[in-house]
């Protein structure tokens, strides 16, 4: 390891976790802690739909002091798939995204977290302008309502009509938003895989080019993810660490870069068969975790 890259004692690392059930948010937090992670990020509900139980009833204060026993100090929310900023064919979806995202806002703000990560969104046709101008749009709309909560936009794959997978269109959005400092940046290593950076052969240069665009002070998470697909294939399919096309020395260079310290880094890397149990699934994340401390490759 690198001299100056961030010491495995310091590393803020985790994976999704689920919230539901009779224990809630303190149900999440145990299971952070029963893959040694030290940090983790969760939906406040199903990604695909806008139920949600109140506030109230996630035992917010129960999961807090369980966090603080354990030392763990943060984590971050994931705002739902269903909200989409950059719709201009359909009104009614739109403005279904800008309120279901100011509750949303305000949900993570009441449960103690300071980010809530959002895809961009997709034009539907439209085109990416149109799309960044709803966007922009929304986000007015939204953040102007005072909060110390801010929005990590997602850097996305490129998957159909999907806004965000280059750099200038994040770019582009912040520099539309009347409350630039309210938003953020989520990394995602997939996504940007997928996307077509060479994040294998040239992660620095993929960095700097970042932070031409936006800053590297920006990103406020990293998504950990490896990716099925070939660099530029625009297709989102997430791989378990070292099982991908970015493979894991990559991974465990950029999860140890010394120009990030003390930002999250989130797996979300797809469970996998359970030998004693066919039909079963089990996750990855405490043995990943293990192996982007350490070092220690899959294969070793």
């Amino acid at each position: 390891m690198n001299e100056n890259s961030i010491s495995a004692d310091t590393l803020q690392i985790g994976s999704h976790v689920s919230m539901g059930g009779k224990e809630m948010m303190p149900g999440s937090v145990k299971e952070a802690l029963s893959y040694d992670a030290n940090t983790f990020m969760l939906y406040t509900g199903a990604p695909q739909n806008t139920r949600r139980k109140a506030v109230e009833e996630l035992r917010i204060d129960e999961a807090h002091a369980l966090m603080d026993a354990h030392g763990m100090k943060s984590f971050i929310v994931h705002a739902p798939y269903i909200i989409n900023l950059a719709n201009t064919v359909k009104p009614e979806t739109r403005q279904l995204a800008v309120d279901f995202l100011t509750t949303e806002l305000d949900r993570t703000r009441r449960m103690g977290s300071q980010i809530l990560i959002l895809h961009p969104g997709s034009h539907v046709g439209a085109g990416a302008k149109a799309g960044i101008d709803s966007i922009i749009a929304g986000l007015n709309e939204v953040l102007s309502k005072p909060s110390d909560v801010c929005i990590a936009l997602e850097t996305m794959a490129g998957k159909g009509s999907e806004v965000g997978c280059r750099f200038e269109e994040l770019a582009a959005i912040y520099d539309g938003v009347r409350y630039p400092e309210r938003l953020r940046v989520c990394f995602d290593t997939c996504h940007v895989h997928d996307a077509g950076y060479d994040i294998v052969h040239d992660l620095d240069g993929v960095l700097e080019q970042f932070d031409h665009y936006i800053g590297k002070d920006q990103i406020a998470v990293f998504h950990i993810n490896d990716s099925k697909n070939e660099r530029g294939a625009a297709k989102d399919r997430h791989a378990d660490i070292g099982e991908g096309f970015i493979g894991f020395d990559p991974l465990y260079r950029l999860v140890h870069h010394p120009d990030f310290p003390g930002i999250p880094r989130i797996l979300e890397t797809p469970w996998y068969p359970d030998p004693q149990n066919p039909g079963q699934t089990l996750p990855p994340y405490k043995k990943e975790i293990a192996w982007l401390r350490t070092g220690t490759k899959p294969e070793d």
